[in-house]
């Protein structure tokens, strides 16, 4: 797991709150947030990641990866 931000933190997903407990890098080289809630686990593609206001320590690399992206 390597870390971008400053996990874990609190964000909203379709709804739902979960915790964002790491960033990780998959086989085919997406960026993906490790994000879960109770015993349910799920990645999130960053740059589909809402973040939370205030943006947990960090972020600016997230959106800087998004700049790039776009």
């Amino acid at each position: 797991m390597r870390s971008i931000s400053n996990c874990p933190f609190n964000t909203v997903v379709l709804g739902v709150e979960v915790t964002v407990g790491g960033i990780d890098l998959t086989p085919d080289g997406r960026i993906v947030a490790l994000c879960s809630r109770g015993g349910m686990r799920q990645s999130i593609g960053i740059l589909d990641l809402p973040l939370p206001s205030p943006a947990p320590e960090g972020a600016q690399w997230i959106e800087a990866y998004r700049h790039w992206a776009a």
